[in-house]
């Protein structure tokens, strides 16, 4: 016997008592049967349809970023038998080349590189400016100025290294636009079997990286260069510095930031053999 039909016994009770004891309350058992019936009825009955669940919106995923471009592994091959017949090799494959056709339109010149083609230190920087492409010759600007006066101060003379760009030609500008623009990761992508060949006929010591976007056409590494310099990196099995772009000590003249820069010299200094004085040793130290 269920709760309800205890209770329902009680209440027929309990309402017999009354009704013999006067009480105007009526009520028989037969009506108490109906109501035990409606509520099985009741409870016997499917339960109302449940209204559809509205779909909960889902974000779409978050797009994940593309890593950077990884440079290409291509080499400009050079079949020369001597060291000189390849680098001439490799020069006459630069000077008509038209792989952007945007760049070789607007350029004087390609920019292929100058040195010394047994130089134990190279430096790469990442393209031609507007000098460069009217004389023909890397870093001969401001810049390259700096870069003359870095070298010496290494004990070395501008003919001793050998200095060329990532890219060979300079990035072309809007009509009637000054200065120059940063190459893209495409045309970069595009020219370095070039620089790799100029490396692998040179096989110097040691590769020294002017500036943050040189070391994004070497090694793909989109970082900034207080991340990248100071410490040795590896470009076809070759060390590598990466130091700052001798335009931004023209910005920054500090003796701390030109301090930074010496730091990354006297690793290289010290990396390919070369004898460091005492005077060398404390440039730029306040």
């Amino acid at each position: 016997m269920d709760q309800f039909q205890r209770a329902l016994d009680f209440t027929t009770d309990s309402l017999r008592k009354l009704s013999e004891s006067g009480s105007n309350l009526r009520g028989s058992r037969e009506s108490l049967q109906r109501l035990a019936k409606a509520r099985i009825e009741v409870n016997a009955a499917p339960p109302p349809a449940a209204a559809p669940a509205k779909p909960v919106p889902v974000a779409p995923p978050a797009k994940a970023h593309a890593p950077p471009a990884q440079p290409s592994a291509e080499v400009f091959p050079t079949t020369g038998a001597t060291r000189e017949a390849r680098i001439e090799q490799l020069r006459a494959a630069v000077a008509p080349c038209a792989k952007c056709p945007a760049l070789a339109r607007t350029r004087t010149q390609t920019v292929f590189g100058v040195g010394n083609i047994e130089a134990r230190i190279m430096f790469v920087g990442e393209a031609p400016g507007a000098d460069e492409d009217l004389q023909g010759e890397p870093f001969v600007g401001k810049a390259g100025q700096l870069l003359t006066k870095i070298i010496v101060a290494m004990g070395l003379l501008r003919s001793d290294v050998f200095i060329a760009n990532v890219l060979k030609c300079r990035p072309d500008m809007p009509p009637g636009s000054s200065g120059n623009r940063r190459p893209t990761t495409a045309e970069m992508q595009t020219c370095l079997p070039y620089l790799r060949a100029q490396i692998e006929v040179i096989k110097p010591a040691a590769l020294i990286a002017l500036g943050s976007v040189a070391m994004e056409g070497l090694l793909g590494a989109v970082e900034p260069m207080s991340r990248l310099r100071g410490r040795w990196h590896e470009f076809q099995r070759i060390p590598l510095m990466a130091t700052y772009h001798p335009a931004y000590l023209l910005r920054n003249q500090s003796l701390g930031e030109k301090r930074k820069v010496w730091e990354d010299m006297l690793l290289v200094m010290e990396r390919t053999g070369m004898p460091i004085s005492e005077k060398q040793r404390g440039y730029f130290l306040r």
